[in-house]
């Protein structure tokens, strides 16, 4: 960029950074986050410049890209945590469903005793955590066989299990 450029810039970014910070400060309520916006926005900014032809649509699109910035970092936000409340409930669901193993080659060496389909349906349905309709149509069977597969496989990984303890 020219220099007569970066100086207009300058200037922008010294009348404009105390009001963007503000209102990135008002959209987020954490002053750090409120400056990473606001610095976010002027990076932007100066990739743009060269195509604003009207120094008076430089506040207007200032502030469109901090609210844009605060919408994106929100959404990421809430979709971040759904991610961990997912995995949670997961994690759960999973130590409520399989025995409570203390060596994994036990439960290893229990599920190759399995006939191959049982055995397919119990890791396609638990640890690839495919539904019952997934499983279905992994193995080309019913869900019915799939609950039938499933139900008759944890039964005889409950016995071996408990035998061998």
């Amino acid at each position: 960029m020219e220099r007569v450029g970066a100086d207009r810039l300058g200037a922008l970014f010294d009348r404009h950074a105390d009001g963007a910070l503000r209102l990135a400060y008002l959209l987020t309520g954490n002053r750090q986050l409120a400056e990473d916006l606001v610095q976010d926005a002027f990076v932007r900014m100066v990739g743009r410049f060269q195509d604003l032809r009207d120094p008076s649509a430089f506040e207007p699109y200032l502030k469109r890209t901090i609210v844009n910035l605060s919408r994106s970092h929100f959404r990421r936000l809430r979709l971040e945590r759904a991610h961990v409340e997912r995995e949670k409930h997961l994690a759960a669901r999973h130590v409520s469903v399989l025995p409570d193993l203390e060596d994994s080659d036990e439960l290893m060496g229990a599920l190759k005793t399995l006939p191959q389909r049982q055995r397919a349906a119990i890791v396609l349905r638990f640890y690839e955590d495919l539904s019952e309709q997934q499983t279905a149509d992994a193995l080309g069977c019913s869900v019915v066989a799939v609950k039938s597969l499933t139900n008759r496989g944890m039964t005889t990984l409950r016995q071996n299990l408990r035998t061998s303890r």
